[in-house]
């Protein structure tokens, strides 16, 4: 299939897509393309996300059940099989891209799935990479295994990278509204690429290489975690000087123009932030280049919890306790407010620093019933249910993630001693400690 029956497959909805990774990314394309009418199938290597899929349910919070049950009528079907992958005309990888223990790139979970699918790729077809990487990836990884199966990138086979962009949480963006970027190896598989997002996103925002668009992903990342870092660090200036920095940041931002405002917190959390300015850092040494910039942020991030933990101890040390034996609450274990979402949470560090140093831990998390099975982190609890009575049995209540279902009055009423590291608290009292 050339680059005209390829665009006449997407105008007429004919063409078959598929999503390669059922996950905070893959599921919502996978539902926006079902929705427009596309035939579309998902891959994953988890049999009990595929089989979950298929019943009808949702393993993500805030994607309802009856959306995957609408997309099934729609003719959606998910698979573990990557022989399938011949079916689908073009092929979204929307894996993830951690970094391993030297906070390098671990690349593994994007190789694997191109190594999966590269023996039943067909003429044809469109591969399009989503997940957050260095910049030269899809050209160095991708386009090389592509042509070892004898096509020709540009003329019966087409690569472009695509960034996700998704907000977890924020109900004034859906995955059709949030612009998307894209850039191909070629003119052809640019335009191609264009035209299949284009089909289901308001906006698509061209750029001229496959780097460009990798890069743009970062830049994004990285712009957070600096001005996070920035914040973070002025926090514990204003901290020494006795001023709320919460209260700084508020009245900086009615300022109409040239302030944007971030928000200090425990540390970064979530699949991105934490992680993705090391995929440029990496990077940049081949080029020679140190990244100071990048990595002073990633040093102020992840001091915070330790940080934070230092007010623990010296809150605690004023009413006469020690951290060891006492009974500390914390609220919130999400990385962000709003969702289910555990990856790099900075509470489940915060939790871990608690219990090393002898605290008794609990947590109260409304989107996280029982405390999930992670590669590094290992808690046997579930998820406490508030009362007052409850809340005023604890030493400490530490809120790490001011999720909206907390009740912060009943807390403010109720907790003998209050450590918040969100701001959430805007009146002083003295049982209530910003960290």
């Amino acid at each position: 299939m050339h680059k005209q029956q390829f665009l006449s497959r997407i105008a007429d909805k004919s063409a078959v897509i598929g999503i390669v990774g059922l996950g905070y990314v893959g599921l919502p394309l996978m539902l926006r393309f079902a929705e427009v009418g596309y035939k579309v199938i998902g891959y994953d290597i988890d049999q009990g996300k595929v089989d979950a899929l298929m019943n009808g349910q949702s393993y993500i919070e805030h994607i309802p059940a009856t959306s995957i049950q609408g997309a099934l009528l729609d003719g959606f079907e998910a698979t573990s099989d990557f022989v399938r992958a011949s079916e689908a005309d073009a092929l979204i990888l929307c894996v993830p891209t951690p970094l391993n223990k030297y906070r390098e790139p671990d690349l593994s979970f994007v190789i694997n799935t191109i190594d999966s699918l590269v023996p039943y790729l067909r003429a044809g077809q469109l591969v399009s990479l989503e997940s957050t990487t260095y910049p030269g990836t899809t050209d160095e990884e991708l386009l090389p295994r592509i042509e070892s199966r004898g096509f020709t990138v540009g003329e019966d086979a087409f690569l472009v990278f695509s960034p996700e962009r998704e907000d977890p949480g924020n109900p004034d963006f859906t995955t059709r509204t949030i612009p998307k970027v894209c850039g191909g190896v070629t003119p052809a598989c640019q335009e191609i690429g264009v035209a299949l997002y284009g089909a289901v996103i308001d906006t698509v925002v061209p750029v001229s290489s496959t780097r460009a668009a990798e890069m743009t992903k970062l830049l994004e990342n990285i712009h957070r975690a600096v001005n996070i870092g920035l914040v973070n660090e002025m926090k514990i200036v204003a901290d020494k000087m006795d001023i709320d920095i919460h209260e700084v940041i508020r009245a900086a931002a009615t300022k109409p123009f040239g302030f944007v405002p971030y928000y200090p917190g425990p540390g970064l959390g979530g699949h991105c932030i934490p992680i993705d300015p090391f995929y440029l850092t990496w990077k940049a040494r081949e080029y020679g280049v140190n990244t100071r910039f990048i990595e002073l942020a990633g040093e102020v991030n992840s001091g915070m919890p330790d940080w934070v933990v230092a007010k623990v101890a010296s809150a605690l040390n004023s009413r006469k306790k020690a951290i060891n034996g006492s009974r500390v609450l914390v609220l919130g274990i999400a990385y962000k407010k709003n969702v289910d979402d555990m990856r790099e949470s900075p509470s489940v560090f915060l939790m871990e620093k608690l219990r090393d140093l002898g605290a008794e831990i609990s947590y109260s998390d409304p989107h996280v019933p029982v405390f999930p099975k992670m590669r590094e982190h290992h808690f046997e609890l579930s998820s406490v249910t508030l009362t007052p009575e409850v809340v005023a049995g604890y030493d400490c209540v530490l809120l790490a993630t001011d999720h909206d279902r907390f009740d912060y009055a009943m807390l403010k009423e109720h907790a003998q001693l209050i450590i918040d590291s969100r701001g959430k608290f805007l009146d002083p009292a003295d049982h209530i400690v910003k960290a």
